[in-house]
């Protein structure tokens, strides 16, 4: 009975919170622990020393003891504010935008179960990537977008086994729902257009792989290699129109939609060392194929104009490289404090391709937190994060397409706070 109810606890705190601001590059989500984020995520593929380690290296778990469950939940604050520099409207329309940000809630769970003492399975529930901007209804930018929602529930059953006292090797299956909501107003055209409502209600089922490798090269040191495949999502949903505009002609008409998408792999290479009895530092260097989101064409699926594309979201995403330093003070037996430092790239090329649903930029990661021990079998995590991004630019002209030229900067900001109560059983 208790380890049933352990079971519908994980599953029900990861379909309860709602999924939103991405605070990796792009809209990837490294926050998938609450642990990983007193020390920037550093180390995240070797640390293992929850079951979460099944979401960063499966091959972790012939690190942990016979049975182990981890709950968490992290909170992610994003700020963004838009200051408008020469956008052309026309006919000249508009206002400020307030701030795009809003609190948004990660929620996780992992358990981890040997089956003797080289093979281990789990299962991991988690949310890969997301994203959420919300405007103002009457900002400048609003025929581009008022806001745009991604979210995905991530389903990864493991295993793990210990080759030997130096090598582990794990590998999982990822069941992967994304759903996706857009919405915009129609157009610059005139009076009617411009108070039309344009809302993409789309959602698609997937799959995908992970595996990782760990070596202990001596007690002190430890490295690990994980890898997490790309997964293609055919949305398919609705494209709907409400407002003055709505119906009147075969553009702005009630359809059916879909739009291809195909979400990056990462590689992850993290290090853990121990220096001395208090002392444990780590290290993380990643790689994220964001190039496979080289556009998103939103394509009609019924009505006179099946086949057409409605809309193409123009990413040109560039791979990107993450790299992470952090570590470990462990200030008595119950408690250790942890910090970290990280330096994440943006998959964005330049201003002219940076979209208003997606102002994203470099940015720094400033994190800190500990954790609390209660005996061998159960510890808490607690974790806070400051990302510094740089002033951003946009330059986004879409003028032919009835959308405007979106002209301006960004100020961002981002506060991650989270928590994880890991136990053995």
């Amino acid at each position: 009975m208790q380890k049933r109810f352990k079971l519908k606890l994980i599953a029900a705190l990861v379909a309860a919170a709602p999924v939103g601001a991405a605070w990796a590059s792009g809209f990837q989500l490294l926050e998938q622990n609450g642990s990983g984020i007193a020390t920037a995520y550093a180390g995240s593929a070797a640390i293992a020393d929850n079951a979460s380690t099944i979401f960063f290296n499966p091959a972790g778990m012939t690190k942990l003891q016979a049975r182990e469950f981890s709950v968490g939940l992290d909170a992610v604050r994003p700020s963004f504010k838009f200051s408008n520099n020469g956008t052309i409207i026309t006919p000249a329309t508009g206002t400020g935008t307030g701030d795009a940000g809003d609190w948004s809630y990660i929620p996780n769970g992992y358990l981890s179960w040997a089956l003797n003492k080289d093979v281990y399975l789990g299962i991991g529930l988690s949310a890969p990537f997301g994203l959420k901007t919300d405007y103002d209804p009457t900002w400048v930018g609003r025929f581009q977008s008022i806001s745009f929602d991604i979210k995905t529930y991530n389903i990864n059953p493991s295993i793990a086994w210990k080759v030997n006292d130096k090598v582990s090797l794990g590998f999982g299956v990822n069941w992967q729902r994304m759903e996706a909501e857009y919405q915009r107003y129609a157009a610059v055209i005139n009076s009617a257009t411009q108070n039309t409502k344009v809302v993409l209600d789309a959602d698609d089922d997937s799959w995908g792989w992970n595996a990782g490798v760990l070596f202990d090269l001596s007690p002190a040191t430890r490295i690990g290699i994980s890898y997490r495949s790309a997964i293609k999502h055919t949305l398919e949903g609705t494209l709907k129109f409400s407002g003055p505009a709505a119906q009147s002609n075969a553009l702005m008409t009630d359809v059916n939609a879909k739009g291809e998408i195909k979400l990056p792999d990462t590689l992850i290479l993290s290090v853990v060392q121990k220096l001395d009895d208090r002392w444990t530092m780590l290290g993380d260097l990643s790689w994220t194929g964001w190039s496979s989101v080289n556009k998103v064409d939103i394509i009609r699926t019924s009505g006179v104009l099946n086949g057409s594309t409605a809309q193409t979201l123009d990413t040109d995403f560039r791979d990107t490289w993450r790299v992470a330093f952090g570590g470990i003070y462990q200030y008595s037996a119950d408690w250790d404090l942890r910090f970290g430092i990280a330096y994440d790239q943006t998959p964005v090329k330049n201003a002219q391709k940076r979209l208003t649903s997606l102002p994203d930029n470099d940015r720094l990661w400033l994190s800190f937190g500990g954790q609390r021990k209660f005996g061998k079998d159960a510890k808490l995590d607690l974790g806070a994060a400051y990302l510094y991004v740089k002033d951003t630019a946009i330059d986004n002209n879409q003028t032919l397409s009835g959308r405007g030229w979106v002209k301006g900067s960004y100020d961002s900001s981002v506060w991650i706070l989270g928590a994880q109560y890991s136990q053995a059983f």
